[in-house]
């Protein structure tokens, strides 16, 4: 299985420090030149891996770590997405009316044509997604939803992986509605910091 991240802002760098730690190679790209932030890459770890957004879209699993109105350019990429999976860590706030009422992961995944979608990874702040997820026994929880019941189980073993603890929430509009905003509303999961013990 292979793995990217698009975007390397906040989120991005915080996403590549949890790949740094467990020495699991990762791409990152942006839409401008690798060596543009190679040095940053090359700084969190030499498994953080610069290439070009076309180079990086050929992974299996893609986090999409962009701003949310940038996600139609990342999706240009490819004319088809079929067999990949985007984990789609972005956040809107207020929700634009152009979405019409649908979670903003839906309408995300409308522009990745055969994509599997999965919501995950959005609701920690920058700093905390960045921390070490395994805390005095416990794992830091990272939320999943999406309405492709298959494309959970990857992520969430991939979550593992990285060390935190992935709580499922089922489809983007019931449980994962917890982890989107609505209007000018946070969803009611967002910045919830939480931990899962091991049993």
């Amino acid at each position: 299985m292979s793995y990217a991240i698009i975007g390397f802002g906040k989120i991005g760098q915080a996403l590549a420090k949890a790949f740094a730690r467990t020495g699991i190679e990762v791409s990152v790209a942006t839409t401008r030149d690798p060596e543009s932030f190679a040095s940053a890459a090359a700084a969190i770890g030499p498994t953080i891996i610069p290439k070009t957004l076309a180079d990086a879209v050929k992974a299996d699993i893609i986090f999409l770590a962009v701003r949310f109105e940038s996600h139609p350019d990342v999706a240009k990429a490819l004319s088809s997405w079929e067999s990949k999976t985007i984990i789609d860590a972005t956040n809107v706030f207020p929700v634009p009316e152009e979405l019409d009422g649908l979670p903003s992961s839906a309408f995300v995944a409308k522009a990745f044509t055969g994509a599997k979608l999965v919501k995950g990874f959005n609701h920690l702040i920058a700093a905390t997604l960045a921390a070490d997820p395994i805390v005095e026994g416990g794992h830091r929880v990272v939320f999943l939803s999406s309405d492709d019941e298959d494309a959970i189980a990857p992520v969430a073993a991939l979550a593992k992986q990285l060390g935190f603890a992935p709580v499922k929430l089922g489809k983007l509009n019931e449980g994962g509605a917890l982890v989107h905003a609505r209007g000018r509303t946070w969803g009611q999961l967002i910045f919830q910091d939480l931990f899962k013990r091991e049993q």
